[in-house]
């Protein structure tokens, strides 16, 4: 077999596990010899419409076996698989089209209309609508050729068996950039299989488990600590559209889910959810959660079921684990974000670059086969992120406590984590500063309950204008994600500043953390 890459395995694993039940959705299972027969049936209408090894290959939509069967088609074929985030607006998701050179964008019927707006004088050559149940397509007009995504399935079709190699491009997931335009971080083969190998290793996936992913697949955490870990494994994984507390409880119980993943929002709705003490959650072995530390609160809930969390640390461009906090410690060294995976190394540097001392805050680096090589196109971006050649270059600080456990103290780069989903202040602010009244923006994170935290913008005006804050949030809709829309907004009269005249974040933040 040629293909040593991600899209071999479920053909791999069809022979290990062919009559066993790989994916459940909607009540429905699929087997992994029927997965591996759909995906390389759609492989060969992949092929059949220009797609080779290295042509990219888009996926919008929700949760869906599709998105799944999209990846490893692809993969099979050596072609690179873009995940793209839902709740991006057009314009953002006209932007990682056009970034990545996608010729090929596979959407749910539900997305239709933004998939449409979306894939407008991009390089999209055609699209493969996916029926989710959901209704009707967009009614706008299209130019783009449209195919029924189950057209795919009339013809039985052989194994791609392309060459691909480990160190080949498999996906291209794009982050929010801290310059206002995201970046696309181009993750190999090997770095999705080594961050595989580490969550084996450190979470103990089995071949028996059960995952319930509740979290976006288009987010690296829920594919690659979650879905592909289970399935390397020929672990059964239960798809869900999107998050929903009491059907997640209820879902738990029906499937005896061994595995589920999350943020702390996530786990906070579950425990708070009126069905949280009446339904059976025993079978729940494994809980990971990542995107900051859990309240103590929360781990107390589920303390009382028995139940402990694996928290983490990491980000995309790890792939993303960098660090994982075992259950048995995570009341003992609660706020942690753990130790380093098993095949990742992590280390604390101080400005001169030299390691800091135990306790000693500064910037978190990583290195390891699950890190990047370089981002998609970005040659310069690729450069200022690494230091001493494979070191990735967080924008994290932090330090090691004396026994090995790494603490996240504050973000360099200024990223708001809201319910799991990261958000670049300058994105934000470059479109605020379009805005004929405003001299000057700052958009920072504030706590929030529920969330986290929530972004905040902070303003300055021009002399003799005004604005009403309600302008804000309106000039925003439908240019950038609502998540990354601030929820309040402030007129001051003017920022701290630097001596160079940058804007005191940092005091910002402690004036409006209340």
């Amino acid at each position: 077999m040629q293909n040593q890459g991600l899209g071999s395995w479920i053909h791999r694993q069809r022979v290990k596990s062919g009559s066993k039940t790989a994916l459940i959705f909607r009540d429905s299972s699929i087997s992994y010899a029927e997965l591996d027969a759909r995906i390389n049936r759609l492989a060969s209408v992949l092929r059949a419409n220009g797609v080779e090894h290295g042509s990219r290959v888009a996926f919008l939509g929700d949760n869906h076996p599709a998105f799944l069967e999209t990846f490893f088609a692809a993969g099979s074929l050596g072609a690179v698989f873009v995940p793209l985030n839902t709740r991006l607006a057009p314009p953002e998701i006209q932007y990682a089209l056009q970034d990545s050179g996608s010729i090929i964008l596979v959407n749910t019927l539900a997305l239709d209309d933004l998939a449409v707006r979306g894939a407008r004088e991009t390089g999209v050559e055609l699209r493969l609508l996916v029926d989710d149940g959901s209704g009707a397509a967009s009614a706008e007009a299209g130019s783009l050729p449209v195919q029924a995504y189950e057209d795919c399935f009339s013809t039985d079709a052989p194994f791609a068996d392309a060459e691909v190699s480990l160190e080949d491009g498999a996906i291209i997931l794009y982050t929010s950039g801290t310059t206002g335009r995201p970046k696309g971080a181009l993750l190999t083969h090997a770095n999705l299989a080594w961050n595989c190998f580490n969550v084996l290793v450190d979470y103990d996936v089995a071949g028996d488990d059960v995952a319930l992913m509740i979290s976006p697949l288009f987010h690296v955490a829920s594919l690659d600590m979650g879905v592909l870990p289970n399935l390397l494994k020929g672990a059964t994984v239960i798809l869900e559209t999107r998050f929903e507390p009491g059907r997640t409880l209820e879902l738990i119980e029906k499937y005896r889910a061994t595995f589920i993943s999350g943020v702390p929002t996530t786990y906070q709705l579950l425990c708070e959810h009126p069905d949280w003490p009446k339904r059976d959650i025993s079978s729940l072995r494994k809980l990971t959660c990542g995107g900051s530390a859990v309240p103590l609160r929360v781990i107390d809930a589920y303390e009382e079921r028995g139940l402990g969390f694996s928290n983490g640390y990491g980000m995309t461009e790890t792939a993303p684990g960098a660090t994982a906090l075992p259950p048995s410690r995570s009341r003992e060294k609660a706020g942690s974000a753990g130790i380093p995976h098993f095949f990742t190394s992590v280390r604390v540097t101080r400005p001169d670059g030299a390691v800091a001392a135990a306790g000693e805050v500064g910037e978190v680096q990583i290195s390891g086969p699950n890190v990047i090589k370089s981002y998609w196109n970005r040659p310069e971006a690729t450069e200022e992120s690494f230091t001493d050649g494979s070191w990735f270059r967080s924008g994290d600080m932090g330090y090691f406590d004396g026994d090995g456990f790494l603490f996240i103290s504050d973000r360099l780069k200024d990223m708001i984590i809201s319910g799991g989903e990261n958000i670049y202040p300058a994105e934000v602010e470059q479109i605020i500063s379009e805005l004929e009244a405003v001299s000057g923006v700052a958009v920072i994170g504030i706590p929030d309950e529920k969330w986290g935290e929530v972004p905040k913008a902070i303003i300055t005006l021009r002399d003799g204008y005004a604005l009403d804050p309600a302008e804000v949030p309106a000039h925003l809709d439908g240019r950038v994600a609502r998540y990354k829309i601030p929820k309040t907004v402030e007129i001051v009269p003017e920022f701290p500043r630097t001596a160079s005249g940058k804007i005191r974040k940092a005091d910002l933040r402690r004036e409006h953390a209340g």
